[in-house]
C-alpha cells in the first residue's frame, strides 16, 4: 500500500501521537489510514517499543505476523496504539535480519555453525577467566530482553563465573530514577500507576516529551484534560515540544537549573503554608545526604537560599510564575501527578532532580492516593521488568536486592543451591566503567545482548576502539548495527513474538508475550543461547531450564518474602498484565494499584494508613539538595547548550524503525533544531548544513529552525537515532556521570555551532 507523508500525519493524529489539535482523538486506531489485514489467528503480546507497555494482538497468517492491533482488554492502552505500534509487522521480515551465526576470520565476519560460534565464545571466556580472573569478562544487557533472559544470564555470571560484571543499558536511561526512589522511599519503582492519570487534576511534566516518547500515555493525559476544564498542565522543558502545546503553564528553564526551580517551588509551598503538616510529621524525615539528618527547621532555612526572587535569573523562570505553579501544585483541593523521563535522569545530578520532585509530593502529602503520585516514565519495554527487577545491573540482585548486602547474597545462594560465599560482594563495572575497561584492556571478553552501545554510548570516539579491542559477542536480531559491525561473534536472535517471555513496564505491570511465529533462518531465542552457554561453561546445575516458564518459577522463589511478588506464569498467560505486588497468593490475589497505602497494598495492614515499609523507620526522606550546574556549561569558546532526545517516528538507535518504510520516509535523517534568534544572528537558514562541535568531536546536520520543537535561545537539539557517521551525535557528548547513579550525562554539554 502506498503511504504518503499526508497519510502518515493522519495516522499520527489517529493513533494519539499527535499534533495538538488531534491529541484527544478517540477514534479506533484500527480504522485509520494504516490498513489492517484479516488474519488466521490473533496472538496476545506487548508492544516492542517504549516502556508504556501497550497490549497488542498480533495477526498471524501463513506463519508471519501480518497485522497488529491494540489489545482492548489491556488496561494500559485499551486498544490504542501509536503509529510505531501499528506498524510493528514491518520490523519482522527485513533485509538486515541476522539469520546465521557469524564469526570474525581474517578481519571479516563470515557464516559459521552454532557449535563453532558457541565453542569459540566458551573458549575465549574460559581462557580469559583462567588467565586474568572472573572480572576480566562481562555482560551488557538491555531493557528489551525478556525477564527470563536477564535472570538466567546474571545467575551464570554471579553464581557461576563469580563476577558482578553484569550491566545493562537501563543504566543510561533509568538509573537515576532508581536511585531517586531507593534513596527517598527505600525501594525502586513508582507507588502509583497509569490509572492515576484519570484521577489527577494537575499534571507536572518535567524532562519528558511524552507526546512523542510516550504517545499513548499522552493521549490519556489529553483525554483527561478534555474531560474537565478544571484540569491544568504544567510543562517544564528548555525546548518547547509538542507536549508543551497542551500546557497551561510552560516553564523553559535554563538547562540543569531545574533543581533551583524545584527548590523554589518547595520554598513557596513551605512559606505560604501549603504543606500537609500531619503527613510530614507522621511519614517523613529530613536529610542532607545519605546519613546527614536535618530538622524541619534546618530544611526551611536551607530553602531560604531558593526563594523565587533569588533564583529567577539563574533558572530563567519569573518569580511570579514559580509562585503560581507552586500554588497550583500544592492546592489541597486538587490531585497532582508528576511525570518525568530522560530529561531528569540523564544528568550529572539526576538523582537529586528525582529527589526534589519527590520532595514536592511529600511536603504536600500528595502521594499514595488516587491521582496523587510522582511517576517516572520508562524508555524501554522491559527496563523495569528485565533489568531493575531481575538484577541486571552491576550493583543489584533479583527482587530489589543489593550486591553489597551479605544477607541478600546469602538468600540467593540458598535459592540457587550454591555454597554460602560463592557470590562476590564487590559491585561490578557500571556501564561507562565497563566500556572504559575494554579500552584499557582490563576487560577481555564482553557479551552485548539486544542493545547497540556502538551508537548509544556518549563520547563514542573514546569507547568504540575498546569494542574493537575486546573479544566482543553480540546477540542481535539485526546485522549490521553500529555495534555488531565491531563484533568477533554475532549470534542471530529471535525478535519479539518469535519467542515467549515476560516484560515489565513502567507502572509495575508484568505482562506475558506469547510466541506467535518462528524466527527466520537459524535465529533462536536469547534464553536458549544463554542456557546453551551456561551448560558449555560447566554450570549445568545453574541453568536446568527447558522453558521460560521454568525460569519464571525459580525467579518467583527470589520474589517470595519481598515487596515485589508477581503473578504466576499461568495467570500471566491468561491475563492482560498485573501490577505487583500480588502477594501473598500469586494465583488469585488482586494486583496493587497504589503501593504503601492501606486498602491497596497487601503489605500495609488495616489501620496503618500510609507506610513506607521499605525504609527501616517507615518514613520517606525529604532531601535538601542544592543547585549544582551540569559538569559542562557553555563558555566563550563553546557558547551553546546541546541536548539530545527522541522523536515520534523513531525509537532509540532505529535498528527497528529504520526498517519501516513509512517511518523512515517520514524522518529519513536527523537534523539540528536551532532557535530562530540564534539562526538569524549566525546567518543560518532552514536546511543549511550546520557543524556542531564540542571538545570531543564534530557532527554535521541540516538546520531546522521552525520545526516541531523550539529550543530556547542558546540551546540546540538533536535526536540521537541517526547511525550515519556525520550525524552520530553521541560522538559530540561528554561522558560525565551522576556520582550516585552512575548514569551518563546526555542532556547538557557545551558546543559551537556554525554553518558548514
Amino acid at each position: 500500500m502506498k503511504f504518503s507523508r499526508r497519510d502518515f500525519l493522519k495516522a499520527i493524529a489517529v493513533s494519539a501521537a499527535m499534533l495538538a489539535a488531534g491529541c484527544g482523538n478517540k477514534r479506533d486506531t484500527q480504522k485509520g489510514p494504516v490498513e489492517q489485514k484479516d488474519a488466521e489467528k490473533w496472538v496476545k503480546g506487548v508492544c516492542r517499543y517504549c516502556g508504556t507497555g501497550c497490549g497488542v494482538l498480533a495477526g498471524v497468517t501463513g506463519g508471519k505476523i501480518v497485522a497488529v492491533k491494540g489489545d482492548p482488554d489491556c488496561a494500559v492502552n485499551k486498544g490504542r496504539l501509536c503509529v510505531k505500534g501499528i506498524l510493528l509487522p514491518k520490523i519482522m521480515d527485513t533485509k538486515d535480519r541476522a539469520k546465521k551465526p557469524l564469526i570474525r576470520k581474517d578481519g571479516k565476519l563470515v557464516e559459521a555453525s552454532w557449535d563453532e560460534a558457541m565453542n569459540l565464545i566458551v573458549e575465549k571466556f574460559k581462557e580469559s577467566i583462567e588467565k586474568y580472573g572472573p572480572d576480566s569478562v562481562g555482560f551488557y544487557g538491555s531493557g528489551q530482553t525478556f525477564a527470563e533472559e536477564t535472570y538466567a544470564m546474571q545467575k551464570i555470571f554471579r553464581a557461576g563465573i563469580g563476577t558482578n560484571n553484569v550491566e545493562g543499558n537501563p543504566r543510561t536511561c533509568m538509573a537515576s530514577a532508581v536511585a531517586g526512589f531507593v534513596t527517598t522511599y527505600g525501594a525502586d519503582e513508582p507507588m502509583g500507576t497509569y490509572a492515576d492519570i484519570e484521577a489527577a487534576d494537575t499534571f507536572f511534566l518535567i524532562g519528558s516529551n511524552s507526546a512523542e516518547a510516550h504517545p499513548v500515555l499522552f493521549s490519556r493525559i489529553v483525554d483527561r484534560k478534555n474531560s474537565d476544564p478544571n484540569v491544568k498542565i504544567i510543562v517544564a522543558d528548555p525546548r518547547k515540544t509538542r507536549t508543551a502545546d497542551i500546557a497551561d503553564y510552560y516553564l523553559p528553564f535554563i538547562p540543569s537549573r531545574d533543581l533551583a526551580m524545584m527548590n523554589a517551588m518547595a520554598q513557596v509551598i513551605v512559606e505560604e503554608g501549603l504543606t500537609d503538616e500531619k503527613f510530614i510529621a507522621d511519614h517523613t524525615e529530613f536529610m542532607k545526604g545519605a546519613s546527614d539528618k536535618l530538622t524541619y527547621e534546618e530544611y526551611k532555612a536551607f530553602l531560604q537560599d531558593y526563594t523565587p526572587e533569588k533564583v529567577e535569573a539563574a533558572c530563567g523562570i519569573p518569580a511570579a510564575t514559580i509562585r503560581e505553579v507552586a500554588r497550583l501544585f500544592a492546592d489541597p483541593k486538587r490531585n497532582t501527578m508528576s511525570m518525568w523521563c530522560m530529561g531528569f535522569n540523564q544528568r550529572t545530578r539526576g538523582v537529586w532532580a528525582n529527589n526534589l520532585v519527590h520532595n514536592l509530593h511529600l511536603l504536600t502529602g500528595k502521594i499514595c492516593r488516587p491521582g496523587n503520585t510522582p511517576f517516572s516514565l520508562t524508555g524501554q519495554p522491559s527496563a523495569c521488568g528485565s533489568v531493575r527487577e531481575t538484577g541486571g545491573l552491576s550493583h543489584i540482585l533479583p527482587a530489589h536486592r543489593f550486591v553489597a548486602n551479605e544477607k541478600h547474597r546469602n538468600e540467593l545462594e540458598e535459592i540457587w543451591g550454591v555454597p554460602k560465599g560463592t557470590m562476590p560482594s564487590k559491585p561490578g563495572y557500571h556501564t561507562l566503567e565497563m566500556f572504559k575497561a575494554a579500552v584499557t584492556g582490563d576487560l577481555k571478553c564482553l557479551w552485548v545482548m539486544t542493545t547497540n552501545p556502538g551508537q548509544s554510548l556518549p563520547n563514542l570516539n573514546y569507547y568504540r576502539p575498546g569494542m574493537e579491542k575486546v573479544f566482543l559477542v553480540v546477540s542481535e536480531a539485526y546485522h549490521p548495527t553500529r555495534t555488531s559491525e565491531l563484533a568477533d561473534v554475532v549470534l542471530p536472535a529471535a525478535l519479539w513474538m518469535e519467542k515467549e517471555g515476560v516484560y515489565g513496564n513502567g507502572e509495575r505491570r508484568t505482562n506475558h508475550i506469547a510466541k506467535a511465529v518462528e524466527p527466520p533462518g537459524e535465529a533462536r531465542s536469547d534464553l536458549e543461547t544463554i542456557i546453551d552457554f551456561g551448560k558449555r561453561m560447566g554450570f549445568e546445575k545453574l541453568v536446568p531450564f527447558k522453558t521460560p516458564e521454568e525460569v519464571w518459577a525459580e525467579y518467583q522463589k527470589c520474589q517470595a518474602g519481598t515487596d515485589m511478588q508477581m503473578a504466576s506464569y499461568r495467570r500471566l498467560r491468561e491475563g492482560h498484565g498485573f501490577t505487583w505486588p500480588v502477594a501473598p497468593d500469586p494465583d488469585s490475589s488482586p494486583e496493587t494499584y497504589i503501593r504503601y497505602a492501606e486498602g491497596y497494598d497487601p503489605y500495609v495492614k488495616e489501620g496503618e494508613g500510609i507506610k513506607f515499609y521499605c525504609r527501616k523507620n517507615n518514613r520517606a526522606v525529604i532531601y535538601a539538595r542544592p543547585q549544582i550546574d551540569a559538569q559542562e556549561m557553555p563558555d566563550a569558546e563553546y557558547p551553546f547548550f546541546l541536548t539530545t532526545g527522541r522523536m515520534l517516528e523513531h525509537w532509540h538507535t532505529a535498528t527497528m524503525t529504520g526498517n519501516v518504510p513509512e517511518l523512515k520516509n517520514a524522518a529519513p535523517e536527523m537534523y539540528v533544531e536551532v532557535n530562530e534568534e540564534d539562526a538569524k544572528r549566525l546567518g543560518i537558514n532552514e536546511g543549511d548544513l550546520v557543524n556542531i562541535t564540542s571538545r570531543r568531536a564534530t557532527c554535521k546536520f541540516k538546520a531546522k529552525i521552525n520545526g516541531r520543537g523550539k529550543p530556547m535561545p542558546g540551546l540546540v537539539y538533536v535526536s540521537f537515532h541517526d547511525p550515519e557517521d556525520d550525524r552520530l551525535i553521541n560522538k559530540v557528548l561528554l561522558d560525565a556521570f551522576d556520582p550516585g547513579s552512575k548514569q551518563p550525562e546526555y542532556k547538557v554539554c557545551a558546543v559551537q555551532i556554525a554553518k558548514a
